[in-house]
Formats: C-alpha cells, sequence, structure tokens
C-alpha cells in the first residue's frame, strides 16, 4: 500500500514537473511588475453556442431518417433568422410531408408538400427560403402564431400540427440535451 502511494506521488510530482507553466514573466523592460497569466481564449460565444447547437440537431435528425436534405443545416437555421420563425418548424414540416425529402415529387426539391407537392422548387435552398418566407408572410403575418393555427391553413388533414409537433419536440428534447452536455462540460 505504501509502495502503490509512493509510486502515485511521484507520478503525479514528475507529471506536474513535465507539464507547461501557465504563468510567465513579461520579457520586455519596464514590465517585471506584470505577470500575465496564459488563460485559454473562449472564441464561441452564446449566438454561436446556439447556432451550432440548433444545427446539429437539424442535422441529427436528418440524419436519422437519411434525408437528402442533410447539408442544409444552414439554410434552415438563416431562413428561421430571416423571417423570425422557429428553426423548427420547417424541418418538422418536410419531416411530415415527404419524411425529411425522401419522397417527394421526381425533381420537386419540395420536401413541404407546398401547393400540394407539386410545387417545383430549383434547389433545397429555394424551397427552404421561400416556404419559410411565405409562411411569414401569409400565415403568421396574419395572425396564426401557433402550430395548430398553421395547421388549419396548411392542410385539411386534423392531424397535421399533432404530427408536426411530434418532430419539432422531439428536435427541442435533443437541443436541451445538447445544451445540457455543453453547459456541464469543462475544458480542461
Amino acid at each position: 500500500m505504501v509502495k502503490t502511494y509512493t509510486i502515485v506521488m511521484i507520478a503525479f510530482a514528475v507529471m506536474m514537473l513535465t507539464l507547461p507553466k501557465h504563468a510567465f514573466a513579461a520579457s520586455e523592460a519596464g514590465a517585471s511588475a506584470r505577470l500575465a497569466v496564459n488563460q485559454p481564449q473562449f472564441t464561441m460565444n452564446l449566438v454561436d453556442i446556439n447556432y451550432a447547437v440548433k444545427k446539429s440537431v437539424i442535422r441529427d435528425t436528418l440524419e436519422a431518417y437519411s434525408s437528402p436534405l442533410i447539408g442544409f443545416e444552414d439554410e434552415f437555421i438563416n431562413a428561421c433568422k430571416t423571417y423570425g420563425i422557429d428553426c423548427y418548424l420547417l424541418p418538422a414540416i418536410s419531416g411530415l410531408e415527404s419524411t425529411f425529402g425522401k419522397f417527394i415529387l421526381s425533381g420537386s426539391f419540395n420536401p413541404f408538400g407546398w401547393g400540394g407537392g407539386y410545387i417545383h422548387f430549383t434547389n433545397w435552398g429555394d424551397a427552404i427560403n421561400t416556404v419559410a418566407r411565405e409562411l411569414k408572410a401569409n400565415y403568421m403575418n396574419h395572425g396564426a402564431l401557433t402550430i395548430e393555427e398553421v395547421g388549419h391553413i396548411y392542410s385539411e388533414s386534423p392531424t397535421w400540427a399533432q404530427r408536426v409537433r411530434y418532430f419539432r419536440n422531439k428536435m427541442l428534447e435533443s437541443e436541451k440535451k445538447q445544451l445540457n452536455l455543453s453547459t456541464n462540460s469543462v475544458e480542461l
């Protein structure tokens, strides 16, 4: 027991002696009273973390369904910021309407079932931006602010909102887990 303790203490002492110093004195003349402490530089602010988490949540969701929309996470987030809508609303709608873009009219790039799924877009980004803009202008700006209120206009199905909310809630749960992990993590 004493031998093991001695070995551990020697290993700890060697490790402490070989680690880089965390403090160093400034080398220029006249600065001998200053002591600069070498601390890690944190370059991500809360906005960056929020963006990164939302992007990760959307990507994880798209990957879980092998979606052709993988790689368009930034478009989803930029559209939600530009038009002031929930960042998980459009991915959730695409989840319901086309299993995240997997089942669409060939060549339509329409994962949202927009116009009954018959409207064609030039690419996924065009679809994301157009539907976000139209939801804001023709739904939310006219008082449809909840998923249920949007659903009454967007679809004839009485269960549309409930099914969109299912996907949105899954993404919110994932976000909560990721934020909890990131706020409890300690960088060494």
